[in-house]
């Protein structure tokens, strides 16, 4: 099995962003898609079937079927992970189980305490190196045998609790100023513990991931609004247009006007072909 992308949508608001979602799309042969929700209310569509979606959903999705994400209420913003997995010919074993075990027309409900395991996900699955992305792959498919049994599962690591709480306050926290020991405070921690425990489960320091996230959502705001770098920085609490632009660039290695314009500019030639075809 291959995970081919992970991405964390957070708060799906614009009106750019929910027409992108709602289109009617389909996976290639062999691609299944998971997609985990944390936040917000919407429905769902996997081919003529409509799932009314909640905070600790799971849908999975099978290849080639059309899906689509509705929002219903644009005052409830969407945040999601969303994975997308893909088997060889060599994996028709594990494709076929999960075809047999995993129900498409259903909503698994485990609850919203899984976003340190997504992260996880997230990161190994993306990562340059193989050892790590086959460590990925070993979790997820151990994630779905737990999710086809239908039993409910729960971490027993009283510090996974502690990273699930601490990505929780930042994740809905990405547009106030927030620090360290704001975070170590609300989890009841010592702050020097918080950042070792933080490091060690997520190999980077807290307010590294906080300014990640930061800068996730900014690239959301620069690709699905006309808002101002100036605004931009200011609403996701930047010290100055400057400021975001050089933190921006050190993570992305571009500039938030190039990575702009470039994501205009390939828009722009995906909308020109889609004319061509139709």
């Amino acid at each position: 099995m291959k995970i081919i992308e992970v991405v964390f949508v957070y708060q799906m608001r614009e009106e750019t962003e929910i027409r992108w979602h709602s289109r009617r799309h389909a996976h290639g042969e062999g691609q299944f898609e998971l997609h985990y929700f944390i936040q917000g209310n919407a429905r769902f569509l996997n081919n003529l079937t409509k799932f009314q979606i909640s905070p600790g959903c799971i849908i999975m999705t099978r290849p080639e079927v059309n899906h689509a994400i509705i929002v219903q209420d644009k005052g409830t913003p969407l945040s999601y992970y969303a994975v997308l997995l893909e088997f060889s010919e060599e994996e028709k074993d594990i494709e076929r189980l999960l075809n047999k075990e995993i129900r498409y027309d259903k909503i698994y409900k485990t609850g919203t305490n899984y976003r340190f395991f997504f992260e996880e996900i997230k990161e190994k699955g993306m990562s340059e190196s193989p050892a790590l992305r086959h460590s990925a792959v070993h979790q997820l498919i151990s994630f779905l045998y737990i999710l086809s049994s239908e039993e409910e599962f729960h971490f027993s690591d009283s510090r996974n609790s502690h990273i699930e709480k601490a990505l929780k306050i930042m994740q809905d926290n990405i547009t106030t100023e927030l620090d360290l020991e704001q975070i170590a405070n609300r989890l009841g921690l010592n702050k020097s513990y918080f950042i070792r425990l933080f490091q060690q489960k997520m190999k980077i320091t807290p307010m590294k991931y906080f300014t990640r996230l930061r800068i996730e959502a900014a690239s959301a705001m620069l690709t699905s609004t006309d808002r101002s770098l100036a605004i931009i920085a200011q609403d996701l609490n930047f010290y100055s247009e400057f400021h975001f632009s050089r933190v921006f660039k050190q993570y992305t290695g571009e500039s938030p006007s190039l990575y702009r314009k470039q994501y205009l500019q390939l828009a722009g030639r995906v909308s020109n072909e889609r004319n061509k075809v139709f």
